[in-house]
């Protein structure tokens, strides 16, 4: 990294944990090179990439100042305890009828799993799609079956091996996208009526696996800034019969919590003592806002247990639904039930990308993504700040694209769900996010979407729609 990156970096940290809040005037440049030892070239170029990331604003003849208006400090959410009962799941009805609204373009889709599709490089992906079309061996149809094309399979291990944490391409399965991989696993490690631990609140997708599978699930609470609960998960292993555990160990969705590497590497030692083993669903690990891809806990797995699942349908390519995973001892059970359910993932797609990820400048396109999610999540967090109620928490995730926001006890998710589609604006309800359907005075916020008028406009709609609700 060069000197003015990492004093970037230094500088944009200080942004995001509120050291430096909107509106502060940033140190001259004079007074950046005395305190750094750097050159003013350094500085200026570091100020410079600020500036291209949206984190900090020029004034003329005054200097550079932390982007957004001064805003009331927002407390984070708090972590809730959850009962250690195993519960069947019942969750598809909500989650269909929440979701309906995300293919509707006219509106501001808060309530969207998804980022923005104009975020990624279609027309450089369609160049790579046509040249697999044009290059494509007839027999790649029979070479490509599980585990998948052997050149994307290296290219996604070359990628492992840039993060710090090395898998064999050989070992690496390729699925149709990470939700497929991630029901492989469940359906390699379980039967019809087993105990599977989950985060709460979790992915709404881990619910309906769950509900699908005829499988139960015991709920370990998650922290918004800290993850998963350790403690909780310890009692529960020794209170279940837990045969898998499916957890989210950065920028979990939808808290956007994540885990420290000591607290992921306890996760693995805990889960190695109990022989449980963990599916890791890591779609959002490359959108972090730091300066390091931060280690998955499959880097801390020395016993086979963690089944590592990624997908590109986060960060590059949502349409060609293209995933994978590191399933350590579980490769075998894996390749059999993807040849046994869908066969294979699409060959054209597999060897367009394995194109794209040699030739295509994926790491830039990454960085830019990165920094247009983080200047996102800022005005997001910037328009809550003026137009929620003074109760409000929000959290304040270090990567993706989610915020989770927690109101008033009483207060009724659902029903803002309901006045806000009314008023062309979707929202995820907390409900979704749980076997109980709980967390009723919660919502998750998706940043994701291109920030302009409409959606500050939204927030500010949405602030009105939340203080009638609390009048009535």
């Amino acid at each position: 990294m060069k000197r003015y990156e990492a004093l970037a970096e230094t500088l944009a940290a200080d942004i995001r944990n509120g050291s430096l809040p909107p509106g502060t005037r940033l140190p001259s440049i004079r007074k950046t090179v005395a305190q750094y030892g750097v050159s003013p070239s350094t500085a200026f170029q570091a100020y410079y990439r600020l500036e291209e990331r949206g984190l900090v604003r020029a004034r003329e003849r005054s200097g550079y100042y932390v982007a957004g208006p001064a805003r009331r400090e927002l407390p984070q959410p708090q972590a809730r305890p959850s009962r250690q009962v195993s519960t069947q799941v019942d969750i598809s009805k909500l989650v269909f009828a929440v979701l309906e609204g995300a293919r509707d373009r006219e509106l501001v889709q808060f309530g969207s799993a998804f980022p923005s599709p104009e975020l990624f490089p279609w027309e450089r992906l369609g160049k790579s799609l046509a040249r697999a079309g044009r290059a494509l061996d007839p027999w790649y149809s029979v070479n490509d079956l599980p585990p998948g094309n052997a050149a994307l399979r290296r290219q996604i291990a070359l990628r492992y091996l840039g993060a710090g944490a090395p898998q064999p391409a050989e070992d690496l399965v390729v699925t149709n996208g990470a939700l497929e991989a991630l029901n492989l696993c469940l359906m390699a490690v379980t039967q019809p009526g087993d105990v599977v631990a989950i985060e709460s609140p979790g992915f709404y997708a881990s619910l309906q696996a769950l509900e699908r599978l005829r499988l139960k699930a015991v709920e370990i609470p998650v922290d918004p800034a800290e993850g998963i609960d350790l403690g909780a998960l310890d009692t529960a292993l020794s209170r279940h019969p837990v045969k898998a555990c499916w957890f989210m160990t950065q920028f979990q969705n939808p808290l956007g919590a994540s885990m420290s590497e000591d607290k992921k590497k306890a996760l693995v030692a805990l889960l190695a003592r109990h022989q449980v083993p963990l599916i890791e669903d890591d779609v959002y690990g490359e959108l972090y806002f730091g300066n390091r891809c931060p280690l998955p806990a499959k880097a801390f797995d020395t016993h086979g247990l963690v089944m590592h699942c990624s997908s590109f349908s986060k960060t590059l390519a949502p349409g060609f639904r293209i995933g994978w995973v590191a399933p350590g001892r579980f490769g075998e059970a894996i390749q059999r039930l993807k040849l046994m359910t869908t066969l294979s993932a699409g060959v054209p797609t597999q060897v367009a990308l394995a194109e794209y990820l040699q030739h295509g400048g994926y790491d830039k396109h990454l960085r830019k993504l990165r920094h247009v999610l983080e200047m996102q999540q800022g005005r997001m967090i910037d328009a809550i700040g003026q137009h929620f109620p003074e109760e409000v928490r929000v959290s304040r995730p270090e990567g993706g694209y989610f915020l989770w926001v927690e109101f008033a006890a009483d207060f009724d998710a659902l029903a803002l769900h309901h006045a806000a589609l009314e008023a062309g604006i979707g929202i995820a309800p907390g409900p979704i996010f749980s076997a109980r359907q709980g967390y009723r005075n919660c919502i998750r916020l998706n940043y994701g979407h291109l920030w302009n008028e409409d959606a500050e406009t939204a927030v500010a709609t949405l602030g009105r729609l939340i203080a009638q609700q609390q009048a009535g």
